[in-house]
């Protein structure tokens, strides 16, 4: 069954780093690259960050430059998201997803974010 389990989440006050995680499987799962995606109370899922996973090459939101890094471990289909300065508006449900070569995405549950001021 091909899916995708985030992890790492948690409660940080304002100012303080934290670890994304993000697995996919099966294994033998072809992926084009994987995202990192957050939804806020009240508020529409917005991107945050992506990576290729051919070529390694990354994109991120705006605001999440330069405090945000995406990584990944291709033995592992794993993809990581360190967060860095986090503010109270950030905090959400941080969702991660894999592509598939032909284009499907499938997404994980989520891991809750909370920032506190």
């Amino acid at each position: 069954q091909e899916q995708v389990v985030e992890s790492g989440g948690g409660l940080v006050e304002a100012g303080g780093s934290l670890r994304l995680s993000c697995v996919a499987s099966p294994r033998s799962l072809s992926i084009a690259d994987m995202a990192w995606s957050r939804q806020a109370p009240g508020k529409e899922r917005e991107f945050v960050a992506r990576i290729n996973w051919i070529s390694g090459s990354t994109n991120y939101a705006d605001d999440v430059k330069g405090r945000f890094t995406i990584s990944k471990d291709n033995a592992k289909n794993t993809v990581f998201l360190d967060m860095k300065r986090l503010t109270p508006e950030e905090t959400a449900i941080y969702y991660c997803y894999a592509k598939h070569l032909i284009g499907r995405k499938i997404w994980g549950q989520g891991t809750q974010v909370t920032v506190s001021s």
